[in-house]
């Protein structure tokens, strides 16, 4: 399978620093597209690349398609847009899709791709802006083994590691627990050291015996003290974690699973998306948990 030219749907902050990590490490990114035009030809002319006006242009244009949007309708629209979508005259491309999106809208699409004879590959990414960069973001995939095996020189340059977790949509389910469990530990560590400061303790003091306790965690590290100094730009924001909370929510409600914990985190990024607050980070949530810091935001008492 030819890797060489690569399009790339979706180029925000992640996915413009995928296309800048691949061309550093020589592959051509030949096209790019995005709903936001301005943005599209900005990208194109930095990376050499044809700003494409059609979904359908992109797939003409490139080998392996890298899709990077933002929720299921987005995905939808993509690949089964009437007038133009990315499976036109799509035999032989691969699309590797990363967004965090619905298990059910992966395997719909592997199923139609296979239908094309197209393949795909499901990569969410459990990672942020700076590894998109340096090219060491942590990959979930999922889909036939054979093609995860024969895209390995282009997720190599993508990924620090990347794990098979089996067929379409197991890797979407992964990455739902992940970011369900990370949103709880965010929310958890926001109200800790909301009630720290609220009794009056040194935060600094609080984060590092947390740290050397069963209260550390990942979170702590990548957010703790960014809530402690109110430090919020956005690397994974509340919204996100509203939606990536939703989706593992519907999983276990197909279970008859009920999950009060992933309820209430998620109720927590829905109140600060109807406080305007939605396009902070998710460490934004301890704007809800320090005593003084809502109020300061609404004028409204607590």
């Amino acid at each position: 399978m030819t890797l060489q030219k690569i399009g790339i749907v979706g180029v925000g902050r992640m996915g413009s620093n995928m296309a800048r990590r691949l061309k550093e490490q020589g592959f051509t990114i030949a096209a790019v597209y995005d709903v936001q035009t301005a943005l599209t030809e900005e990208i194109a002319q930095e990376l050499s690349a044809t700003a494409c006006q059609s979904l359908s242009e992109v797939t003409r244009l490139s080998d392996a398609i890298i899709t990077v949007v933002s929720d299921d309708a987005a995905m939808r629209f993509i690949f089964h847009n009437p007038d133009d979508h990315l499976l036109m005259n799509a035999t032989g491309k691969l699309f590797i899709n990363c967004a965090t999106i619905s298990p059910e809208v992966h395997i719909a699409l592997h199923a139609q791709a296979s239908k094309v004879g197209a393949k795909t590959l499901e990569c969410p990414m459990a990672s942020s802006i700076s590894q998109a960069r340096t090219g060491t973001l942590y990959l979930m995939c999922a889909g036939d083994e054979t093609v995860y095996l024969e895209a390995q020189p282009l997720l190599k340059a993508l990924s620090v590691s990347s794990i098979y977790t089996g067929e379409p949509g197991t890797a979407a389910q992964l990455k739902a627990l992940v970011n369900m469990v990370m949103n709880i530990n965010t929310a958890g560590l926001a109200e800790g050291l909301g009630l720290a400061d609220s009794l009056g303790l040194d935060l600094n003091l609080v984060r590092q015996v947390f740290s050397q306790t069963g209260a550390n965690s990942r979170v702590l590290e990548t957010d703790g003290e960014d809530m402690q100094n109110r430090e919020h730009d956005t690397y994974f924001s509340a919204a996100h974690a509203a939606k990536d909370s939703s989706i593992a929510l519907s999983l276990g409600q197909a279970y008859g699973l009920h999950l009060p914990m992933a309820e209430a985190a998620k109720q927590q990024y829905e109140r600060m998306i109807a406080l305007g607050l939605g396009d902070l980070d998710k460490s934004g949530v301890s704007e809800l948990t320090f005593r003084d810091r809502l109020q300061e935001r609404t004028q409204t008492p607590v």
